[in-house]
């Protein structure tokens, strides 16, 4: 597609993900056992035929960028790129992004040579999209902005940007994250209009921003300079509805805004069943992550139910309900894990390691025996000792301390902390 160039904006702080983005950007957390956040838009992209493609960064980088770079390399003769815009102070600018559209102004000056429309996307979206469809739609209404809609319920409106449009699609009116109960009423789509674009409404009565853009890049250029408009949706959208020719591309697959620890578990546990809602199991469209060479898993003695196993794995006589296993995960004898993601480990312990640590009282990599693990996220590299229970006993909904987080319920532990043997959260 060589009229289009993807921007795929690397987030903030990543706060409601927190403790996951202490020590990466949030574009970088794990997801389904083996892929980053990042290779749902870029693998977008390249079966879209979009193989020009900027990444705009700014907190904790170092991971992200090592990971695009293991993963997406182009050949001389395709003409392709992936380029980290990271940011930085210069003698024009001297702060930090301040929020989407001021992350795309800030390098306007390397976005020049983008083609003559760009795709805006976010990289913390699960969701599987043509963008070709998109594309041929925007040029097709001749629109200087069109932005992807979904359908959603009412009760969810207020954590959206919500719109109304026209019978042809050209949105008349936008508002950001509405919880007056007026508004909601008055934003209310017609059954006739789904049926317009060949959606099936069911329930659903408002139609949202997926965060997803497609501008005109002269347009563009002329909506971010000269002004201080620091966000997209809250501000550059709404603007832009007086002015200029902003239309709704109706989108009715599989969505998930994984931007809070209670949105990233429950799309887990949709993986891990029979037939899930969003498949990562297509062979002509597979979403493309850094290839390990890993072995094949081992399983001994077992009893694994709608579970998810990355490669590499070693479990050991353990019981696993409705969990996401990830790669070089260890799970020892008499484990009992349910409700849970074990992001796995980035090495494997040697037999020498194992002896050091039994002789200086420190769990092994992974998981120990005889533990309850039950409605918890383990992260990378976690150490957790024998015969520990992680089941919130006291179900507190919220805390944050040194070696865990529990956040909507869920409990976390983070990167690299060890829980030693016997204790029980």
């Amino acid at each position: 597609m060589s009229d289009l160039t993807a921007i795929i904006l690397g987030g903030g702080r990543g706060t409601r993900l927190e403790p996951l983005t202490k020590v990466r950007a949030k574009p970088a957390v794990p997801i389904g056992g083996k892929f980053r956040l990042i290779d749902i838009p870029i693998s977008n992209c390249l079966h879209s035929g979009i193989k020009h493609i900027f990444i705009l960064t700014q907190f904790n980088t170092e991971s992200l960028h090592r990971h695009i770079h293991n993963t997406y390399r182009f050949d001389t003769f395709s003409r392709g790129y992936i380029r980290i815009l990271a940011a930085q102070q210069t003698a024009e600018i001297e702060d930090w992004y301040q929020g989407t559209a001021d992350a795309v102004r800030k390098n306007l000056q390397f976005l020049e040579s983008a083609d003559e429309n760009v795709i805006i996307l976010g990289g913390d979206h699960l969701y599987r999209m043509d963008y070709r469809k998109f594309f041929e739609h925007h040029q097709k209404t001749r629109s200087d902005i069109s932005i992807a809609v979904i359908p959603i319920h009412e009760k969810e409106a207020s954590g959206f940007g919500i719109l109304k449009t026209d019978e042809n699609g050209k949105i008349t009116e936008f508002f950001e994250k509405p919880s007056d109960k007026e508004i909601l009423n008055s934003y209310r789509i017609d059954r006739d209009l789904f049926e317009h674009f060949n959606i099936d409404p069911k329930e659903r009565t408002h139609v949202a921003s997926m965060g997803i853009y497609i501008f005109n890049k002269k347009v563009l250029f002329e909506l971010l300079r000269d002004n201080a408009m620091e966000d997209f949706g809250r501000e550059i959208i709404p603007a832009s509805i007086k002015s200029k020719t902003v239309s709704a591309y109706f989108f009715d697959g599989y969505w998930e805004d994984i931007g809070n620890i209670s949105s990233f578990f429950e799309a887990h546990m949709q993986l891990t069943k029979p037939i899930p809602p969003f498949n990562f199991y297509d062979e002509d469209y597979p979403f493309y992550t850094r290839p390990r060479y890993l072995p094949a898993s081992k399983i001994n003695n077992c009893q694994i139910n709608h579970s998810i196993v990355a490669e590499g794995s070693i479990i050991l006589g353990s019981i696993i309900e409705q969990a996401t296993i990830g790669i070089r995960s260890f799970v020892d004898e008499g484990t009992l894990i349910q409700r849970a993601i074990l992001m796995g480990n980035t090495r494997y312990e040697s037999i020498r390691e194992k002896e050091i640590n039994r002789s200086n009282g420190i769990p092994n990599l992974g998981i120990g025996k005889n533990c309850v693990v039950r409605n918890a996220i383990i992260d990378m590299n976690a150490c957790i000792g024998d015969n520990v229970h992680l089941i919130n006993k006291e179900g507190v909904k919220e805390t944050f301390q040194e070696n865990y987080a529990i956040r909507d319920g869920i409990i976390i532990i983070p990167k690299g902390v060890r829980i030693p043997a016997n204790t029980v959260i």
